[in-house]
């Protein structure tokens, strides 16, 4: 079940009415490079252009999508969390959190926040729950910690663990935010034995043209993205248990299959810890 109420004319209005069609938009480009249809044509071009900048681009959403895949499954297996708050949901597609989650646990409860209206859109009819499980949507910005939490908790309990995932979503906080602090803050408030699971896009001396795309995206999209370099990604895990292999390419955290050879490395960091 969904505790969101069927979308009425006058919710559905409001929700084209938010949505840009004139400029891209990161969730619809990230969309396109997954081989969605949930994006426009001034998307595909800027998708394309970036892709011209950085060939190896769309390999980032390919595996930031699977490391999202193995992180859950990981704790829903391994750990036993049966909790999720996914900031920065994203639009709909293959394997989304509750689908892995409510797979191998279907009592899982997972509640996804996003404040693209084109997100909104879908994940009302998209984000459905199995019968024993729960999940919820929630039109909200990162930025915005106690409405979050205190909607979350309709659905989730707090006083058990939670698993807190921010995939590619803390890029989108600029330094003078002060990203970490409001990474603290949504950990601060969750139980021990809760895990944080964080992707971000890289910037390193070996990787020049994703300087080059980055740059073209915050010249022409929205909304604009900071880059980080590995050591400050890691800064957000200060405090907490980093499990193995620590904070690396998201294709090669426990990467699956029988193929020995490690995989390529991506300008996409992920990693996974644990609150003591």
């Amino acid at each position: 079940m969904t505790e969101n109420p069927p979308a009425v004319d006058e919710a559905a209005q409001s929700l084209r009415d938010r949505i840009n069609t004139s400029q891209p938009h990161t969730a619809r480009i990230w969309n396109y490079w997954l081989g969605g249809k949930d994006n426009y044509e001034v998307d595909r071009a800027a998708g394309d252009q970036i892709r011209q900048l950085h060939p190896g681009i769309g390999e980032y959403a390919r595996a930031d999508r699977l490391f999202l895949g193995r992180a859950v499954r990981h704790l829903v297996h391994d750990v036993g969390i049966r909790q999720f708050l996914d900031i920065g949901t994203g639009l709909p597609t293959a394997d989304n959190t509750h689908e892995v989650a409510q797979a191998a646990a279907p009592e899982a409860r997972i509640v996804y926040v996003d404040n693209d209206p084109l997100v909104l859109a879908h994940a009302r009819a998209l984000l459905t729950s199995s019968p024993e499980g729960r999940t919820d949507y929630l039109d909200e910005d990162l930025r915005n910690v106690d409405a979050i939490l205190e909607h979350a908790a309709k659905t989730l309990d707090f006083s058990k663990p939670v698993a807190l995932i921010l995939l590619g979503v803390v890029i989108f906080v600029g330094d003078d935010e002060d990203p970490y602090a409001l990474v603290r803050r949504l950990v601060d408030r969750l139980p021990a034995g809760s895990h944080l699971v964080l992707s971000h896009t890289i910037t390193s001396p070996s990787m020049p043209d994703v300087d080059e795309a980055v740059k073209f995206w915050n010249e022409h999209g929205t909304p604009k993205l900071t880059q980080r370099t590995p050591e400050d990604v890691a800064r957000f895990f200060d405090g907490l248990e980093l499990l193995e292999p620590g904070l690396l390419s998201c294709s090669r955290w426990r990467p699956e299959g029988g193929d020995a050879s490690e995989p390529e490395e991506v300008a996409m960091f992920g990693g996974v810890a644990r609150k003591l």
